[in-house]
C-alpha cells in the first residue's frame, strides 16, 4: 500500500483539529527478530507517527514512554473513516498489545500539546 502525500496531509490537518502542527512520520522497519524501536524529541505542538502495514492475525506488542505527557492513538483509515483501536490522551507511558483483524497501515501517532519538548523512547514486537 503506497501513501498518498496530499490525503496524508489533510488527514493529518483534520485529526490535529486544523492546527498548524508538524511533525515527523516514520516508516516501522522491522528488525529481523521481529523488532522496532524509535527514540525521539517531540517538540510542543508537533508529533511523531510511526506507521506500517500490519497483516490480519498479526499482534504487535508495544510500549512507550514520554518525558513529558502526550496525547496517543494507534489508527488506521477506513475509505473517510479514521479508526482507533487506542486512544488516550495526556500520558506519559503505555503498553498493550494490537491484535489486527484487518489489511491495514496502522499508524502509533504522539502529539505534544505541552510547552516544553518531550523525550520519546518506544519499542513494537511482534
Amino acid at each position: 500500500m503506497k501513501w498518498n502525500p496530499h490525503l496524508l496531509a489533510l488527514f493529518l490537518g483534520l485529526t490535529l483539529g486544523g492546527a498548524h502542527a508538524k511533525g515527523k512520520i516514520v516508516d516501522i522497519r522491522w528488525s529481523n527478530e521481529g523488532r522496532f524501536g524509535h527514540e525521539a524529541s517531540v517538540n510542543p505542538n508537533e508529533f511523531l507517527e510511526l506507521c506500517g502495514d500490519l497483516a490480519p492475525g498479526s499482534t504487535v506488542a508495544w510500549r512507550f514512554s514520554a518525558s513529558k505527557p502526550v496525547d496517543f492513538n494507534i489508527h488506521y483509515h477506513l475509505g473517510p473513516e479514521v479508526v482507533f483501536p487506542e486512544k488516550r490522551s495526556q500520558i506519559a507511558s503505555g503498553a498493550a498489545d494490537l491484535r489486527v483483524s484487518l489489511q491495514q497501515i496502522y499508524c502509533w501517532m504522539w502529539t505534544n500539546k505541552g510547552a516544553s519538548a518531550s523525550t520519546l523512547q518506544v519499542e513494537l514486537r511482534r
